[in-house]
């Protein structure tokens, strides 16, 4: 089964509480000159046909770039779940690819990889590197929502525990780095010497 670009919306999480850099907004702080959203989105904007920022916090910043920001229904940074289920109902595509803002060597051909093994019956194609699956960088048809929105009444938290209540495969990458991600600044001196 194949997905045109133009089919699927990328759903960028830069949402939430930023804890271990202290707070600060994750998506502006900078790696190589430039702010974790702007890498994200220069990865990206060239494979998807739309593309949404989950914010709750500097909205007029994300604004300025250009794309949809959405905002959780709940306020406090209820997590990557919330995120995900606010992006999931703003997409205009059947389709939504997500990625958090903190992996700055984002693969340029995620959304085609992950495309290239969703069928009608998957609910969701999600990247594994390392022996690790990552869950929030995943490919999935928006039907998912449903079931978000169930987990959530629930309490559910972890974005794990949601996956296994649908139909997922993976999709394996040799390259780990690809989805190295920036929590603290000494995770920028590890992410700049694998480049």
């Amino acid at each position: 089964m194949k997905i045109d670009s133009s089919q699927i919306t990328a759903g960028v999480l830069a949402g939430g509480a930023a804890r271990r850099l202290g707070g600060f907004d994750k998506g502006w702080y900078r790696v190589d000159g430039r702010p974790l959203i702007e890498h994200t989105l220069a990865r990206l904007e060239p494979q998807v046909g739309h593309l949404l920022i989950s914010a709750n916090r500097s909205l007029a910043r994300y604004r300025a770039l250009g794309h949809e920001v959405v905002v959780d229904r709940e306020s406090g940074y209820a997590g990557p779940l919330m995120g995900l289920a606010s992006l999931l109902r703003a997409a205009p595509t059947p389709y939504l690819l997500v990625v958090p803002v903190d992996t700055p060597a984002l693969p340029r051909d995620l959304a085609v990889r992950l495309g290239a093994v969703m069928t009608p019956d998957i609910d969701l194609v999600c990247a594994r590197a390392g022996q690790r699956r990552q869950p929030l960088h995943a490919l999935m048809h928006t039907r998912v929502l449903a079931t978000l929105d169930a987990a959530l009444t629930a309490g559910m938290a972890r974005v794990t525990d949601w996956q296994g209540r649908l139909t997922v495969r993976e999709v394996d990458w040799s390259e780990a780095s690809a989805f190295a991600n920036i929590n603290a600044p000494r995770d920028v001196q590890a992410w700049s010497r694998t480049r």
